[in-house]
């Protein structure tokens, strides 16, 4: 379990096929930034923009990963070099700073839109429509790792494109210390929905079967 709290900002600095042909994976060697890593143990959790991993190999400064294919294929950012969003598997001593994030990407959004409003910036995003039920106002989704709060949600229906468009405020803060001042209208970004609200959904369906 995560926060969706970014602890740092490290980078991929090389992406190695694990197998010949289409469907292998890939193992990713990463320079974890300013993450310690000194209470990292091979096997260990880390999130890397929002997709939860398994370390296999680290050093005082870097580790490694290895992404199946499938994982490669339901979400973006961890097939070549560039920084990503890193956050240690969440301890029950911890504070809970952001909400429950299991590090399992639910679905790839598109970025709308992403323009400074003051002294903030505002992101909007278009979600697959499915997902469309798990996000609600004021209620958290994360975008890339990073655990934030829902400002604006609507379902769109034009031109026969479907999907649930909501807006999101990122303070100066949240620019300075993750990755996400590197969006740009037309970039897919991997989002995860509310754990409690997926529970909540199974819960009224199974009622109603």
């Amino acid at each position: 379990m995560f926060t969706g709290i970014v602890a740092a900002v490290g980078s991929i600095k090389s992406v190695t096929p694990l197998a010949d042909g289409a469907d292998a994976g890939v193992r990713l060697d990463i320079d974890a930034g300013g993450l310690p890593l000194a209470d990292v143990a091979l096997g260990d959790s880390i999130a890397i923009n929002g997709a939860c991993m398994t370390v296999v190999e680290k050093t005082d400064s870097a580790f490694a990963v290895d992404v199946s294919r499938e994982s490669l294929n339901r979400t973006v950012g961890l097939d070549q070099p560039g920084e990503v969003n890193l956050e240690k598997a969440l301890t029950l001593a911890e504070r809970l700073g952001g909400h429950l994030v299991s590090g399992h990407v639910d679905g790839l959004g598109d970025v709308h839109s992403f323009e400074q409003v003051g002294e903030s910036w505002k992101l909007v995003v278009d979600a697959p429509r499915d997902l469309g039920k798990y996000l609600a106002y004021k209620g958290s989704v994360v975008v890339n790792g990073v655990s934030l709060t829902v400002n604006s949600v609507e379902d769109i229906d034009a031109a026969g494109s479907q999907c649930c468009r909501f807006s999101i405020n990122l303070i100066p803060h949240t620019i300075a210390v993750t990755t996400l001042k590197h969006l740009r209208a037309g970039k897919k970004v991997n989002l995860e929905i509310d754990l409690i609200a997926r529970y909540v959904e199974r819960m009224l369906s199974a009622a109603k079967a």
